[in-house]
């Protein structure tokens, strides 16, 4: 099941002056695509891009083939890139795609003479995305202790790991509440929200279990919106405690994972362990859960 795109996209970036690792698209004047890998790496998988989708002008999203061997559990990332002079150029992305599905699934964002980033924005259907073989990260059920209450806290592109965790069975069935904050600074960058509030509560499989017990809480800080804090600010002033009429966080209950800035990272994990929250990892179930491999490059 792929993800299904919005019919309205931000339009296809165009540029001035070619950059290495790009091809102009024939017949799209000021268009690029990605230049195809001139050899096969072992530890790299050359994925066939199937759907490409501009939120805005720097976000976007693409789907890409799966290698039937590639396994990987919900909330992992795996080092993706392009051929660049004939090398690999490599960075950390989160799956938003969900384990069971046939495709894989990316959420970027394009920074300003990034080195990959700025390349890979100019994706297209059948361009070829070079992804690792071995997916790994810590936002992982199993880092969590049993609970309550299960909250995704996100910003920016770190949306993207909960998008294959909101699409997990093991959430529903571990937790009597899913919440997802999504927090951005421009309403545009709300990837996804119409997929998350409209189309997953309609799942075949998974539809009962997200109208019953997903919470998606969006927030913008630059623009008019109904929400306009920062997450922490939220926790701090109990607003999302009172909107979504449930408890303030208690760490006996309550688990966290996050996924977003490094400064919204270091700002929240200082305040769930203000709170008496342990963070938790691959040798020790904790209370709250972060991944540090942040993609913005």
């Amino acid at each position: 099941m792929s993800t299904p795109y919005p019919a309205e996209s931000a339009p296809t970036p165009v540029i001035d002056e070619p950059l290495t690792g790009l091809v102009p698209f024939e017949g799209h004047e000021g268009q690029y695509r990605l230049v195809e890998p001139t050899k096969e790496y072992g530890h790299l998988y050359p994925a066939k891009v199937q759907q490409v989708h501009h939120w805005t002008n720097r976000l976007f999203s693409f789907t890409t083939t799966r290698d039937p061997g590639l396994r990987f559990s919900n909330g992992q990332f795996a080092m993706i890139g392009i051929e660049v002079e004939g090398k690999p150029l490599l960075r950390a992305y989160s799956l938003a795609s969900a384990n069971y599905e046939d495709q894989m699934e990316f959420l970027s964002i394009a920074v300003e003479n990034g080195p990959l980033t700025s390349r890979l924005r100019h994706v297209k259907v059948g361009d070829t995305v070079l992804i690792g073989r071995k997916p790994v990260g810590t936002l992982l059920l199993d880092n969590l202790k049993p609970g309550r209450n299960l909250y995704f806290l996100s910003t920016g592109t770190g949306l993207a790991p909960f998008l294959s965790l909101i699409k997990d069975p093991d959430a529903y069935d571990r937790y009597e509440n899913v919440i997802l904050t999504h927090t951005v600074r421009e309403r545009g960058e709300l990837a996804y929200r119409d997929y998350i509030t409209n189309i997953l509560p309609k799942h075949e499989f998974l539809g009962e279990d997200v109208a019953a017990k997903l919470k998606y809480y969006p927030a913008v800080t630059r623009e008019e919106f109904p929400v306009q804090e920062r997450i922490t600010a939220l926790i701090n002033n109990g607003r999302i405690f009172r909107d979504l009429n449930i408890d303030e966080l208690d760490p006996e209950h309550d688990r966290v994972m996050i996924c977003g800035s490094p400064e919204m990272l270091a700002d929240t994990q200082k305040l769930l362990e203000e709170r008496g929250f342990e963070e938790g990892n691959m040798s020790r179930q904790g209370s709250y859960v972060v991944e540090k491999a942040f993609a913005e490059r």
